[in-house]
């Protein structure tokens, strides 16, 4: 289990809502397949994936208090995973366990410079337990995920300011619902907008990135615009900031952005600068990558 630091404050926990995978992630391939032809990886690991148990235990390995609000399967790749989720510290007792939420899958294709994903998507995202999980005591925030669990619970940024949360999202790409016209109407509500550039482009029409970042930042109170190896850029009310990456061994990017998030939250909840923000999502970022899977990292630093 990654090292937990000791959080103070009574009312610093969040709530991380999206739908959990099981990754199979392959490594070592000197290119993508085609078809009628077989490849082999040098490696593959078998982990939790989805953006919101990978922000979860990300934020957890920084000393802050997180529930994971989710479907889960209970079919056997879906209960492989209990295993990996109760040792990442994540708090789980509203994980809805259910035979429609699995097997929920993604297959990961890891090549030097970017990735290629094949998902399958079970049941439906609206998890039994989000009442009783936005109503219990001590909660603080709601980070969303992805804009496909927003699409399917257009009321949920309502029900979580009521409750006097602050709310996050990450779009996280998808391509039947990126162009969405209603995408940033759906979206009123929330406070910190977390998109990549690609995302960003196709959200906003806007291939320029800062005519995107500009566009978003009258629509967000904090936009945060992740940039890869580039690292990233913010706005917020007046203040822009720009950071870079440091250089990094790569081995796997698939969740730094979900590891990037878990980083920004954590210091923006502490009430730090924007910048010291940045510069801790960036670093979260840099050590997702180091390992494959999104979480895997974690275990390697710990």
């Amino acid at each position: 289990m990654p090292h937990v630091k000791p959080t103070t404050d009574a009312r610093q926990s969040v709530l991380c809502l999206g739908r959990t995978y099981c990754d199979l992630v392959f490594t070592g391939l000197a290119g993508l397949p085609m078809l009628g032809r077989e490849m082999f990886a040098d490696d593959v690991v078998v982990v939790p994936g989805g953006g919101a148990f990978i922000t979860a235990a990300h934020l957890v390995s920084l000393g802050r208090k997180v529930s994971l609000v989710t479907r889960l399967g209970t079919d056997a790749l879906s209960g492989g995973l209990e295993a990996s989720l109760s040792e990442s510290g994540v708090d789980l007792r509203f994980v809805e366990r259910a035979a429609d939420a699995g097997p929920q899958l993604t297959v990961a294709i890891v090549q030097p410079k970017d990735r290629a994903f094949l998902s399958r998507r079970a049941g439906h995202g609206r998890p039994a337990t989000l009442r009783d999980a936005l109503a219990a005591p001590g909660i603080r925030h709601l980070h969303i995920a992805e804009y496909a669990t927003l699409h399917e619970l257009p009321d949920v940024v309502a029900q979580a300011k009521e409750k006097g949360l602050t709310v996050s999202l990450d779009p996280s790409w998808d391509d039947a619902l990126i162009r969405d016209p209603a995408f940033l109407d759906t979206c009123r509500g929330i406070d910190v907008f977390l998109p990549n550039a690609e995302e960003a482009a196709a959200i906003t029409g806007l291939k320029d990135e800062c005519e995107a970042l500009d566009l978003l930042a009258h629509r967000f109170p904090v936009v945060v615009l992740k940039k890869g190896a580039e690292g990233a850029s913010l706005a917020a009310g007046d203040e822009c900031i720009s950071l870079t990456a440091p250089p990094v061994r790569v081995v796997d990017t698939t969740g730094a952005g979900d590891a990037f998030n878990a980083g920004f939250l954590h210091r923006w909840l502490d009430g730090a600068d924007c910048r010291s923000a940045l510069a801790a999502a960036i670093a979260a970022g840099s050590l997702s990558v180091q390992a494959a899977g999104g979480a895997t990292a974690l275990k390697l630093s710990a």
